[in-house]
């Protein structure tokens, strides 16, 4: 069960958020100062903060979590909504953004949404004296690489090829990709990841690897592959 900190001096909305956190299987705890909620971020898996605190600025937090070992996510929950407000949240350290008024079930979405992208994937299954994979990639610098030979991707090819090789086999939904691509606040269609897969799969084999490296499997989503299925894929 995933600790809520909810940092918020307006007892209505800070009971509001924890009753739906709660009601949502969350453990929520509610701090209604900043001094109350230092004693509270260590326990904490993520925190949403109010920026305008009685006995500080909810910058200073931010910038405490940040500098500290621990590990919460933080979305920022303010009244204030201009642009500088925002980039300067999320520079100091905030994953996420919210403006007042709002509605607390969107609250929870954010709050999934921001666990799911910091959760690690999972691992795959070990495959017994399994060959390495033909496709690899190299996050601390960005290459990809089929079977030696270097690959030519743009910044979305290269995250979907990484997010897919975190766990060979396993098929991500067209959604998943997107949440984990993009994140929220993007209107990005089915049809645009068809798109950016295509142009992946035609550089891997451009590059002298299988297009079924990366397979389709329809009605579901995508998955990388070192043994090419005869059924349930396709490389269209």
């Amino acid at each position: 069960m995933a600790k809520i900190l909810v940092v918020e001096d307006e007892p209505a909305i800070a009971e509001s958020i924890a009753y739906f956190l709660r009601r949502d299987g969350f453990a929520a705890t509610v701090a209604t100062t900043l001094a109350a909620a230092e004693r509270e971020v260590d326990r904490a898996d993520l925190i949403i903060l109010d920026l305008m605190l009685p006995d500080g600025s909810g910058f200073d937090l931010i910038g405490q979590v940040r500098r500290s070992a621990a590990r919460a996510a933080i979305i920022v929950l303010s009244s204030r909504d201009s642009e500088a407000d925002r980039v300067a949240a999320l520079e100091t350290g905030a994953d996420d953004y919210v403006t007042k008024p709002f509605s607390p079930r969107e609250i929870v979405a954010r709050v999934r949404a921001v666990l799911r992208r910091a959760a690690p994937p999972p691992p795959a299954k070990p495959a017994a004296a399994a060959a390495p994979l033909p496709l690899a990639v190299d996050e601390a610098t960005r290459r990809a690489h089929v079977n030696g030979q270097k690959i030519d991707l743009t910044r979305v090819e290269f995250d979907l090829l990484a997010c897919m090789l975190a766990a060979p086999g396993r098929v991500f939904t067209r959604a998943q990709l997107i949440d984990r691509v993009w994140g929220d606040g993007f209107a990005i269609t089915d049809r645009t990841i068809d798109s950016h897969v295509k142009g992946l799969r035609k550089k891997v084999v451009e590059a002298g690897g299988d297009a079924d490296l990366i397979e389709t499997v329809r009605g579901v989503g995508y998955r990388v592959t070192d043994r090419p299925s005869t059924s349930g894929g396709s490389g269209d």
